[in-house]
């Protein structure tokens, strides 16, 4: 047997199995970015109804309350109280079109509204050209991962 089969024999022999190990342990997809809520499973824990904002251009790149950066493309949400991760629902209640957003911020400051939306979400709603909507916010499910309980 020549010396390069012979290498070739082992690198498949010991890389193969190690490579599915180390596959094993890298993070999966689905616990970076979970998939928004099915339909189908969706039970409301919680809603509310107030005006919506949305995320200015400016703050595309930034850093979030819960440590990441904020993507104007991504459905994602700031709210005061909610836990990061928390799924919400919202509707806007001119249109009825809805969006499924994921809490990963603080915010609004402003007294007057219950969320700010990224710019996707915003646009789904078709409330770019306002800049504010009257909105229903229901909360999908809590952030498994962080151990918070809410009363129902």
């Amino acid at each position: 047997m020549t010396r390069v089969a012979l290498t070739y024999g082992l690198t498949l022999a010991l890389g193969l199995p190690l490579l599915g190990f180390l596959q094993g342990c890298a993070p999966s997809r689905e616990l970076d970015q979970p998939d928004p809520l099915a339909e189908s499973s969706v039970v409301v824990r919680e809603s509310a109804e107030g005006v919506a904002s949305y995320y200015a251009n400016k703050f595309h790149g930034r850093k979030t309350a819960s440590g990441e950066r904020y993507d104007k493309r991504r459905m994602t949400a700031a709210h005061k109280t909610y836990p990061f991760g928390t799924w919400l629902r919202v509707t806007s209640l001119r249109s009825g079109a809805s969006v499924i957003v994921r809490v990963n911020d603080r915010g609004p400051l402003r007294a007057n509204r219950i969320v700010d939306l990224s710019r996707a979400a915003a646009e789904e709603l078709g409330m770019i050209r306002a800049g504010l909507d009257r909105v229903r916010v229901e909360v999908l499910d809590w952030n498994a991962r962080t151990g918070v309980e809410r009363d129902e």
